[in-house]
């Protein structure tokens, strides 16, 4: 495991990847009391607000937001495809994670998997994961030669530690 996945706290982007999906999942919070939120259109918004007070330049504000889409999404169709738990989805111990971060994505997903009709084409296109991007906690496979890499929090994806590989997927099933 390189020295970069290890102390990736201090990247930029990979705190506002857990700014971005707190403040959405405020806004989703704050918007279930008036009716279905779009989860699209509050994380643009939120995007947005970042853009305007300066925490991040558009160039990093729409990579973020792209890592959280892909994410939330990926989570949506799991859930949608197979009624499991998103706990399901993550696949590790979840003491490991943060309560609030686990609780901020669960209900960001399960909104999002309303909505997952329209959007099964882009979630299939957005369910490959590049070394170098940020994503947030789950277990990716490598590609190339299937090795798995568990992550606790958001983070930035690592080259695969077994061949090199830098394409990844989420794992859609178990391993028995």
């Amino acid at each position: 495991m390189s020295e970069e996945h290890k102390h990736d706290t201090t990247d930029t982007l990979v705190d506002a990847y857990e700014r971005m999906l707190k403040q959405t999942h405020e806004a989703i919070e704050k918007a279930q009391q008036e009716s279905v939120p779009k989860f699209r259109e509050i994380l643009d918004r939120t995007r947005e607000r970042m853009v305007e007070l300066g925490e991040l330049t558009r160039e990093e504000a729409e990579k973020v937001s792209d890592y959280v889409k892909r994410d939330i999404e990926d989570a949506a169709k799991y859930i949608a495809d197979t009624g499991q738990d998103i706990r399901d989805w993550w696949r590790f111990d979840l003491e490991l994670m943060e309560k609030r971060l686990f609780d901020m994505f669960k209900l960001v997903a399960d909104q999002t998997s309303l909505q997952l009709a329209q959007w099964a084409e882009t979630a299939r296109q957005m369910s490959l994961y590049q070394a170098g991007e940020i994503t947030g906690p789950g277990t990716l496979v490598c590609d190339q030669c299937g090795a798995e890499t568990h992550f606790v929090k958001a983070g930035r994806i690592p080259p695969c530690a077994d061949c090199g590989s830098t394409r990844f997927r989420r794992r859609t099933e178990d391993k028995s």
